[in-house]
Parts: structure tokens; C-alpha cells; sequence
């Protein structure tokens, strides 16, 4: 009987991929690519998009544009709008009928009756965002009746959300029907055309995308979760305590910062597979560490609201430089939203959680189009689509070091289920097998907690053995030996905090603090040598140590 059930469970296992598969390629059989033939890089992250995705060239459709971030309305209109849907609607992507008539804009009236587009993906070259033209503003009540409202600059993507409702007004925003719509019709549908954008600091980051977004969904996300609150408005607060508590509910190991500022360099950032953070200016803490990447897969967003002004800068923003150290997907706003708004954090992580693709979660979260909010990243993306338990299947065919986040994330299931000694056991037995700093450091965190010092300390023993860390376990490293020293180990934390401190690339905001940890480790085991080497070099840096 058992046999006969496994045939059948592997029979239906390959059914289900089957049907995945068919479904994936209807999808990418529909879609577009846009780029700018006058950017040999534009054109070739589409050819790489249509290629990994098995989109089919004729898909990608090539428009000579300006080769500038901002355009004006009557750029925007004859070398990006008009040529597009024109093309769109000759191949009857957009079904329509042209009128003799333009409106104030320039642009060709349609009778539209639908589109069968699944996501049009506009590539790096494409212009970003269009500015506001004063001659072109015409109230439109009862949206520019406030006068945030009172202005038609906009995101390009965002206006190519409306191509199959061609003749909308195009001050203020156009409400978008798929919002927080858990049941759209075909007509809510045939309202949208789903635009996500390759782009980012440089071709390599924007060709990246699909390549990440396909290597993730062979082993789902894996790494720990991070919210950043405290912004400025009691709104974000919310939607963000919402997303902690998903990500609870999804059992991933977390990390939640409630001050006011933003994260600090210093703050454990260590395989953040999912950000969701607010409110500053330009990317900063951890994430801007010199070598800082994202694990493959990873979705982050910071709310601001120009987060997306330029996307080709590694510092200004956030939505560039987040992919520019390695984000899959991202969201962002090239012009002032208005919180309201902006995409909604909560709603895209829900979203995705159920299975939808990345093109549908945005829209699924996002309020209004002809506005100011774009995605970057693959709209057929599918994060969730591996889960825990298909990982911990496969854990050794995991990415290396990602691992042990699967193990965590396990631990954390089996507790929600008050099944302790389980996940007790399965940190051990992990750790016998591939030891991890991060595992290693939650067991021993909780022998320490039950007040077995010396079995914490020989979960974190391996520790001082290793060699280096990667920039994002640079605060894991230094907990890990503040944690050793709590174990009576002082003399194998002063190890681990030599080897931290011997990475060349670190910034002073982090040496300066954690010298000076270092140093009363040192003194901790009697190290008088390694303490007063330590203070050397703060004081060449021109820093007093605490109790010197």
C-alpha cells in the first residue's frame, strides 16, 4: 500500500509541475517587452528577459526614445504612447478601434474593448518618469480638488498602466480597480495592463532581475525577514505591524525595529530576504555597507517618497541601490505619492504569501495608476511558489550558507506549534551536519536562556574557528561573540572579534563602536596584549575607549 501511495503522490507531484509549466508559458507567451532602439543595452535586457522566460521575440517591441530618466508630456506622447499602443493594437494586443480625434495631450482617441496582455515589461533605456507640464492642467474634480492632486507628472510605467484605457484624464491619478481586489472581474482586468521594469544602477543589475527571480523559485525564499518602523505618520506604522505579524504568521526568523530612525549600521542584517522599512531620504544603514548583497530572491521596499527619483545611482534613493546590491523585486515612487497612495507593504506581502505572481501582488497593492509608484523586477516571479517543507526536503541542495535560514524558519513552525524539544533537536542535528553562525547562535541563545552556559557555548564554538564574513553577517558576528563571553568564553570570543575586526572594507561608524567592545573582551580574558592593540588603533583614530 505504501508503494501504490507513493506512485501516486510522485505521480501527482509531477501532474502539479506539469500544470505550473503550462500555465508559466501561457503567461510569458503574453508578454510584452519594450525597449529603447536607440539603447543596445535596452535591447539586450529584453533579448535576456524573452530568453530565460521563453517570452517569444516577436513580444519585444523596440521604439526610438529619448535616452534620459525625465521626458516631457509631447516626448512622452510621440516616442512612447502613441507609437506603442499604435503597435499594440495592429498586433491585437489591444483590441481596439482608432478614432479620428486626440485629446489635449496629443494622443490618438480608441474605442477599446480589452487587451490580452499579462504583463508588459519595460527595460532599462525606457524613460522613467514624465514631468509636469503647466499647459496641460485642466481640473479633473473631485480628485484635484486637493492640491497635492493638482499636477500630471507621473511615472511612465504607471501611465502605460492605463494603455488599455487610453482617453483617461491625465491630471492627478486614475483609481485602480485590481486594488485590494480579491475577486477582480474580466472587466476589472481589462481595465490594466500589468507594467513591471527591468533597471537599475548599471545593465549588469538590470539583466540580473530575471536571473534571480528564476534562481529563487527553484528553492523558494530563504533567510530572515526585517521591519523597519517608526516613520512618520501613524498609517506606515501600521501597515508595517501588519507585515511583522504575517511574517510571524509565516514563521520566519525576525527582526522587528520600532525607534524612530532608520535601522543602524550596526543592526544584524544577515540574509534579509525580505525587507519592509520607512522613512528615510536615501538608502543607509546595513544596506549600505561596502559590499552589502541581498540573498537571491530577496523582496525589499522602503516607503519614501521619492524613492524611485533616479534608478540608476547606487546612493540616491532607495529603489536603485537596492537593486544594485542584489534585490529581486522592489516597488518605489518617482515623484511625491502621498502615503495613501504609495504601494500598500502589507497588502503586497499577503498577496505574494498565496501564490500570486510579483506583476499581480503590485497591483493587488497598489491604489492608483497614472501616478507616481513603479515595480522593478520580474512580473512572473513567484517567490512562494517552493515552500518550507519542499526545502527542508532539499536542504542539501540548498544555496550554500542560505541553509540554516530553512532550519530557523522550521524551529520557528515547530515552536508555533508548541513543539520545543522538536526544534531543539533539529538545531542540534543541523548543526552536527552544516554548522551555521545563525543557527549556532539561536541555540545557543536558548541553552543560555535555560541556563546551560556550557552547552550555548559549544553551539557557538565553531564560531571562532571561521575565517571571515560576508558584510551582512558582520552584526551577526559581533552578537555571536558577545554571546560567547556571556558563556565564560571570553578568550574564544576575543578570536571571533579578531577576525571581525581584520575586514578592511568595515566603516568607521561600525569599527569605532566595536573596538571598544573588543577591547573589554579582551581585558575579560586577560588578553593585555590584544586589549591594548586594540586601543592603539582607536587611538590613531582619534577615539577614547570607555574606561581607558
Amino acid at each position: 500500500m505504501k508503494s501504490v501511495l507513493r506512485i501516486f503522490l510522485v505521480g501527482l507531484a509531477a501532474g502539479v509541475l506539469a500544470v505550473a509549466s503550462v500555465r508559466a508559458d501561457t503567461a510569458a507567451a503574453r508578454v510584452l517587452l519594450l525597449a529603447n532602439s536607440d539603447d543596445p543595452d535596452s535591447v539586450r535586457v529584453a533579448r535576456h528577459y524573452a530568453e530565460v522566460r521563453g517570452v517569444p521575440g516577436e513580444n519585444i517591441v523596440a521604439l526610438k526614445m529619448p535616452l534620459t530618466e525625465t521626458i516631457s508630456w509631447s516626448e512622452f506622447v510621440a516616442t512612447v504612447w502613441q507609437p506603442l499602443l499604435d503597435e499594440l493594437v495592429r498586433a491585437q494586443w489591444v483590441e481596439a478601434i482608432p478614432m479620428s480625434l486626440t485629446d489635449a495631450a496629443g494622443r490618438r482617441k480608441y474605442a477599446v474593448s480589452g487587451h490580452r496582455i499579462a504583463a508588459l515589461v519595460v527595460c532599462r533605456g525606457v524613460p522613467l518618469k514624465i514631468a509636469h507640464d503647466p499647459a496641460l492642467f485642466v481640473e479633473t474634480p473631485p480628485f484635484t480638488s486637493k492640491a497635492e492632486f493638482r499636477t500630471n507628472a507621473g511615472a511612465v510605467d504607471s501611465e502605460l498602466s492605463l494603455l488599455a484605457q487610453p482617453n483617461y484624464p491625465i491630471n492627478a491619478f486614475v483609481p485602480n480597480p485590481l486594488f485590494q481586489n480579491d475577486r477582480p472581474t474580466r472587466f476589472d482586468r481589462a481595465q490594466v495592463v500589468e507594467v513591471a521594469r527591468l533597471d537599475g544602477p548599471t545593465v549588469g543589475d538590470a539583466l540580473a532581475l530575471v536571473d534571480r527571480a528564476v534562481a529563487a523559485e527553484r528553492f523558494g525564499l530563504i533567510g530572515r525577514a526585517y521591519v523597519d518602523l517608526g516613520g512618520i505618520h501613524p498609517d506606515g506604522d501600521r501597515w508595517l505591524e501588519a507585515v511583522a505579524r504575517q511574517l510571524d504568521l509565516l514563521s520566519f526568523d525576525l527582526s522587528v525595529d520600532r525607534e524612530p530612525a532608520t535601522m543602524p549600521a550596526t543592526a544584524r542584517c544577515d540574509a534579509p530576504v525580505l525587507y519592509f522599512g520607512w522613512y528615510a531620504g536615501d538608502i543607509t544603514g546595513p544596506f549600505a555597507l561596502p559590499g552589502f548583497q541581498f540573498p537571491p530572491g530577496a523582496i525589499a521596499l522602503h516607503i519614501h517618497s521619492y524613492s524611485a527619483r533616479t534608478l540608476h545611482s547606487t546612493t540616491a534613493g532607495w529603489t536603485g541601490p537596492l537593486i544594485g546590491h542584489g534585490a529581486t523585486a522592489t516597488v518605489g515612487n518617482v515623484f511625491e505619492p502621498y502615503l495613501e497612495l504609495t504601494h500598500r507593504p502589507d497588502l503586497l506581502l499577503r498577496a505574494l504569501a498565496r501564490g500570486a505572481t510579483l506583476g499581480e501582488a503590485a497591483y493587488y497593492a497598489m491604489p492608483a495608476m497614472s501616478w507616481q509608484a513603479i515595480l522593478v523586477g520580474d512580473p512572473l516571479y513567484r517567490p512562494f511558489a517552493v515552500g518550507l517543507a519542499d526545502q527542508m526536503k532539499n536542504l542539501t541542495r540548498l544555496p550554500s550558507g542560505l541553509a540554516g535560514y530553512a532550519i530557523l524558519r522550521r524551529m520557528h513552525e515547530l515552536d508555533g506549534a508548541g513543539r520545543h524539544d522538536e526544534a531543539l533537536a533539529l538545531a542540534r542535528a543541523a548543526q552536527r551536519e552544516t554548522p551555521s553562525l545563525a543557527v549556532g547562535l539561536t541555540l545557543a541563545q536558548r541553552r543560555l536562556d535555560a541556563g546551560d552556559r556550557e552547552s550555548a557555548a559549544n553551539a557557538m564554538g565553531f564560531a571562532s574557528l571561521l575565517k571571515s564574513f560576508p558584510p551582512d553577517q558582520w552584526a551577526l558576528a559581533r552578537e555571536a561573540a558577545i554571546l560567547l563571553e556571556k558563556c565564560g568564553q571570553a578568550a574564544r570570543a576575543v578570536d571571533l572579534w579578531r577576525t571581525l575586526l581584520d575586514e578592511a572594507a568595515m566603516p568607521r561608524e561600525l569599527r569605532v563602536p566595536w573596538l571598544s567592545d573588543a577591547r573589554k573582551t579582551a581585558l575579560a580574558a586577560g588578553n593585555i596584549a590584544q586589549a591594548e592593540a586594540w586601543q592603539g588603533e582607536l587611538d590613531r583614530m582619534g577615539v577614547q575607549a570607555a574606561g581607558h
